[in-house]
């Protein structure tokens, strides 16, 4: 008699992980869209470049502050309601950015505009730490890193679907149709994930036990009482402040990519607003791409050598050449080749993602929200030191300092994890035991 088919339910953790994926992509296409629509709002609204850098900058300054303070909210509160909450106040920030012009002038409105864009950063502060403790709870310990690796990808198409779909819509109605449109199928998303998310795998009556078999080795949930003190140590650790300093240097150059290809393209190699908004697309999907196969080539490389060597030989090779290409960008003869180096730079920093959020939370353990909220801290804080720099340099024609302080930000970051031993901490604890 034949044995019976045994019939495998499609693990729940990737449902809940295409939420998250949800979140990335609409987080990238919210906070991208203003450098994409700044090309209309400057002329409309009387604005700047350097007003435009500084609308950038509150996102970005109010977005640092709340990494840590949003991963211990999410570390409390769960995943569930933090980004839930996190949601809704993503989307009043991006309706009152194109709902204030209406109702303000001058410099209110600009007062205005800079707090919705501050609102819109504290919201998504907690967009990325918080997912990192999702994986954790919903991944088994050995592949975090994969699923880290597709949220950078998330973020990536977030960004490479903005500036042809942001200029594609202000061409067909206007700016600020184009900022609220974009944020829609946010609302639907947030709606099912408050009606189907949990927070732990056991919460959920449709995870099979074979999937909960398969996360038997993952930290164990800390209990609230004892977060502060362990927040305090992670703050203390020689690791994750390495990995941070080092991924505050390969921000400068993600953020440069990030928020400043649209307006390079336009400014010094001259296309229209519709050829950069497709041009600089091209970028967003090679760092995505990349980001994907950093997060497999981390989790195989953690395998076969360790969380030591493993989580540190993709920054040490893909920041190099990020470097490299960096400085190819403005010694290209045409746009096209711009756009490639543009392409290789991008996919190059986006394939070390992976590595440093893993191994923060390999060094987090079960606080692994708080962890990732640090290095997010310190990642960021390249941004809010890069974002007014690249806006500067660039409205005074220095589009190639700008660049060439990427590729040298792209070095200091890969000679960093040359000091990074991810494991040290628990190889701490188990002396300690």
């Amino acid at each position: 008699m034949a044995a019976a088919r045994v019939s495998r339910r499609p693990a729940v953790r990737w449902l809940i992980f295409a939420c998250l994926f949800g979140f990335a992509f609409f987080a990238y296409v919210q906070r991208t869209s203003v450098a994409v629509a700044a090309d209309r709002m400057m002329p409309e609204l009387g604005l700047s470049q350097i007003e435009i850098g500084w609308l950038l900058t509150a996102f970005m300054a109010s977005y640092t502050i709340f990494q840590m303070p949003a991963g211990a909210f999410g570390q409390r509160w769960g995943a569930r309601k933090t980004l839930l909450l996190a949601s809704v106040l993503a989307l009043i920030g991006t309706f009152a950015t194109a709902a204030v012009p209406s109702l303000f002038t001058g410099t209110i409105l600009f007062v205005m505009l800079l707090a919705a864009r501050a609102v819109l950063g504290v919201a998504q502060a907690a967009v990325f730490p918080v997912a990192s403790g999702a994986i954790e709870t919903w991944f088994p310990r050995a592949g975090w890193s994969f699923p880290q690796g597709l949220m950078a990808s998330a973020l990536n198409l977030g960004a490479a679907a903005t500036p042809p779909s942001i200029a594609w819509l202000m061409q067909a109605v206007n700016w600020r149709f184009a900022l609220i449109v974009s944020s829609v199928p946010l609302l639907a998303l947030t709606i099912y994930w408050a009606r189907r998310a949990h927070d732990q795998p056991d919460q959920d009556s449709t995870v099979s036990p074979e999937e909960l078999a398969e996360l038997h080795s993952n930290p164990a949930p800390v209990g609230s009482e004892k977060l502060f003190r362990r927040s305090l140590t992670l703050l203390r650790d020689r690791d994750l402040s390495l990995i941070t300093l080092s991924y505050l240097f390969m921000n400068y150059s993600f953020y440069l990519l990030t928020f400043w290809c649209f307006l390079y393209l336009v400014q010094e190699r001259h296309l229209t607003g519709m050829e950069s908004g497709w041009l600089a697309a091209i970028p967003y999907i090679a760092a995505g791409i990349g980001a994907a196969f950093g997060g497999r080539m981390t989790d195989a490389l953690c395998k076969r050598f360790g969380g030591h060597r493993g989580f540190g030989l993709v920054p040490l090779i893909g920041l190099p050449v990020a470097a490299i290409a960096l400085d190819l960008v403005v010694e290209a003869p045409s746009a096209f080749g711009a756009v490639v180096a543009l392409c290789v730079a991008f996919a190059a920093v986006e394939i070390t993602e992976a590595a440093f959020w893993a191994a923060a939370m390999r060094i987090g353990q079960s606080e692994s929200m708080v962890a990732t909220g640090i290095l997010n801290t310190g990642g960021n804080i390249g941004g809010v030191i890069g974002t007014p720099v690249v806006a500067a340099l660039s409205a005074h024609g220095g589009w190639h300092g700008a660049f060439l302080t990427g590729s040298a930000c792209s070095i200091a970051a890969a000679a960093l994890w040359l000091l990074v031993n991810p494991a040290r901490r628990a190889l701490d604890q188990v002396k300690e035991s």
